[in-house]
């Protein structure tokens, strides 16, 4: 069995006993499917689960118009360093008119076919159904957390009380390579809420991304407005932009976009969520994105 590697940072002692905790919530389990996207949350989920459980454990990745191929493969590239299982099922979110008319719960109704392919499959072999849904994850309003509510689908980071700063440093001690990944988020979240999404626009959006990140810019959103492409990004990847300016404009049009933009606010999450109250009274963002 391959592994992540040896520790390679120390943890405080709190960590240290998170780490402890994590560990013998996943034991606990048996046999778990982890849905896998790639990203440092449910990455540490599966390296856990493979240290603990061997071949109790399995990582599935959904594979749909809406997940950048590149994040695909690097959940397979993840899953063989880690040593665990991995397994790729195509979901079809886009057969889901609520999803596809976008209007503010798709989040919703992407998690709903992604669970109703990874319990299934935990049922044959006898497992439960975990995501890397952390406990700061909590704070927010996302409707993606209520389809795994109806789904009782288990959150390990969230039963060992772990946050986003523990996850990264607990990903970084056990030697995963995607501890300090940017977060992420599917190609529709770069879609107004309102309009609805598309093959064709995720394809344009997945294309625009891949260009910018081939000239270095590594922290990246392209929103989607019909014929306007709006670039967020870094401090770092406004200077690229900037410099590369006639080769990103030009690569854009010929994917169908009229004009081109640099939004000089930068990169932020959500920036396209609508606002919704939270059943604690407070106006939050609905999804990260």
């Amino acid at each position: 069995m391959t592994h992540a590697g040896p520790p390679t940072h120390a943890l405080t002692a709190t960590q240290a006993e998170k780490l402890d905790t994590l560990r013998r919530v996943v034991s606990g389990y048996e046999r778990v499917v982890v849905a896998l996207s790639g990203g440092v949350d449910s990455a540490l989920v599966a390296a856990v689960a493979a240290e603990r459980l061997g071949a109790g454990a399995l990582a599935v990745t959904a594979q749909s118009p809406s997940l950048p191929a590149a994040e695909l493969q690097a959940a397979d590239d993840l899953s063989a360093r880690i040593g665990i299982q991995h397994r790729v099922v195509r979901t079809d979110e886009m057969a889901r008119p609520a999803y596809v008319a976008n209007q503010g719960d798709r989040c919703y109704h992407c998690k709903t076919e992604l669970y109703s392919h990874l319990t299934p499959i935990a049922a044959e072999l006898g497992a439960v159904v975990c995501n890397g849904t952390n406990l700061d994850d909590l704070g927010d309003y996302r409707p993606g957390l209520r389809a795994a509510r109806e789904r009782e689908i288990r959150s390990p980071l969230v039963e060992a009380g772990c946050g986003k700063a523990d996850v990264r440093a607990l990903a970084r001690h056990l030697g995963l390579p995607v501890w300090d990944k940017p977060a992420a988020a599917c190609l529709a979240s770069r879609v107004p809420v309102g309009t609805p999404v598309s093959v064709p626009v995720l394809g344009e959006i997945e294309a625009a991304e891949a260009l910018l990140h081939s000239l270095g810019v590594s922290h990246v959103r392209v929103r989607h407005h019909g014929e306007i492409a709006r670039i967020e990004t870094d401090a770092a990847g406004i200077e690229i932009v900037a410099r590369e300016r006639e080769t990103v404009e030009r690569r854009l049009r010929a994917l169908g976009f009229r004009f081109v933009t640099l939004d000089l606010g930068g990169y932020r999450s959500g920036s396209l969520n609508p606002i919704a109250t939270h059943p604690s009274g407070a106006a939050q963002p609905i999804e990260e994105s």
